[in-house]
């Protein structure tokens, strides 16, 4: 089955907008460095690679279904902040906007029966609320912490040991 334009169109948007989320997340690290929270840079450039990753699945979802994918100007991404909670707040709120993003795909998706586009889309779905739990987690965590340089350290130090983003998938319905 033919991919209906305006999904492509706005797969398209979403798959650039995947690649400005992971140029948010690489501002936010850039600004941990400069502080020497290399852990919660470490945190960041995971996140950057793991975005990255979301727009190869709708890139290659798009490529799959023989549809021609449009990469636009990405804007520049926010480069100061005030605190590591501050930045981990941006990150909850902007996670909150790519998940309603994606379930407007879904919607459209639904709407026009695209069967093929809604089961990719489940993988974003599940993606999503693990995406917002970890931002929130980590920004409800900065707010108990407060001004204690101590609990900062100790925390940068665990986000420091988060694994490395899983490479991209072959296929954009893969697990």
């Amino acid at each position: 089955m033919e991919i209906n334009q305006e999904l492509v169109d706005a797969i398209n948007d979403q798959l650039n907008f995947e690649l400005y989320s992971a140029f948010i997340y690489l501002s936010m690290g850039t600004w941990f460095e400069e502080q020497n929270l290399t852990g919660m840079a470490h945190w960041m450039e995971v996140q950057f690679q793991e975005e990255f990753a979301h727009a190869m699945r709708f890139y290659r979802h798009l490529t799959e279904r023989g549809a021609r994918v449009v990469m636009k100007q990405i804007d520049a991404p926010k480069t100061e902040w005030k605190s590591a909670h501050e930045i981990f707040a941006d990150a909850y709120h902007h996670e909150t906007i790519v998940t309603e993003r994606i379930y407007k795909i879904g919607d459209m998706a639904d709407r026009l029966g695209d069967r093929s586009t809604q089961a990719m889309l489940t993988w974003f779905y599940n993606e999503q609320t693990e995406e917002e739990a970890n931002t929130m987690e980590i920004r409800d965590k900065l707010k108990l912490i407060g001004d204690s340089i101590p609990a900062l350290l100790q925390l940068d130090t665990v986000l420091g040991a988060r694994p490395p983003a899983a490479p991209v998938p072959a296929e954009s319905t893969a697990p």
